[in-house]
C-alpha cells in the first residue's frame, strides 16, 4: 500500500478508470454479440438497431480512448456489411 497522499490518490483513479474500462469492454463485446445474433436468426430490423447501438458504444469506446480508432471501423464495417447482406 502506498504511503504518500499523490499516491493513494492515483490508486483510486486507476481501479475508477479500470473498472469503467472493463463496463465500457463488455457493452461493447455484449453488442457485438447481441447483433451477431440477430443475423443469424435472420431478424434484420432487430440487427439494424442493435447495429446502431453497437456502433455508438464503439464510438464512445475510440472517444475515451479505450479502442483505437482504425479497430472500431473495422469491426463496425464487418458488422454492417453482415446486415447488408441479409435477405
Amino acid at each position: 500500500m502506498a504511503n504518500i497522499k499523490s499516491s493513494k490518490k492515483a490508486i483510486k483513479t486507476i481501479a475508477k478508470r479500470t473498472n469503467n474500462n472493463h463496463e465500457l469492454k463488455a457493452r461493447v463485446q455484449n453488442c457485438i454479440r447481441l447483433c451477431d445474433k440477430a443475423i443469424e436468426a435472420g431478424d434484420k430490423e432487430t440487427a439494424q438497431k442493435l447495429l446502431a447501438d453497437t456502433q455508438k458504444f464503439m464510438d464512445r469506446a475510440v472517444s475515451k480512448g479505450f479502442m483505437k480508432r482504425n479497430t472500431a471501423d473495422r469491426q463496425k464495417s464487418r458488422l454492417s456489411c453482415k446486415v447488408k447482406e441479409m435477405a
